[in-house]
């Protein structure tokens, strides 16, 4: 579980479990995106509902190695792997109350003018944060 710079805990909800009696492979991709947008709202700063920039997901993967059930929750740890000048790899630890690990995953974001969808650099209070998750 090292290696991680930013911790969220998220709760699991009756709904994310599947017939299968486990959280469905969709909810993992859901909640990385909720760690990292809530990141990069509440630290970066970044105005989902009217900010000039957005950031739009081009590449997601995640790998699955144990399974977990409502009720219950997982410790979401969350780096950024690479900060490029419009782009950015966040990499996602996602772990069960016993410490075991779940899944993980990477998750690619293009930030973009909101108006053109033209690539536009990161810098100011965004930059800053995404800089604060990346291992020096």
């Amino acid at each position: 579980m090292n290696g991680y710079p930013h911790w969220q805990t998220v709760p699991l909800r009756w709904k994310d479990n599947d017939v299968y009696g486990h959280v469905n492979n969709v909810v993992h991709y859901s909640l990385m995106d909720t760690v990292i947008n809530t990141w990069l709202i509440e630290q970066g700063g970044l105005d989902v509902e009217a900010g000039a920039v957005i950031g739009l997901c081009v590449e997601s993967h995640c790998a699955y190695h144990s399974s977990v059930s409502f009720p219950g929750s997982l410790r979401v740890g969350l780096r950024v792997a690479h900060l490029g000048k419009s782009s950015v790899r966040y990499e996602i630890g996602m772990y069960a109350a016993d410490e075991s690990l779940v899944a993980e995953g990477h998750f690619v974001h293009v930030f973009v003018d909101r108006e053109s969808r033209r690539p536009t650099p990161v810098s100011g209070k965004l930059r800053e944060a995404l800089e604060a998750l990346h291992p020096a």
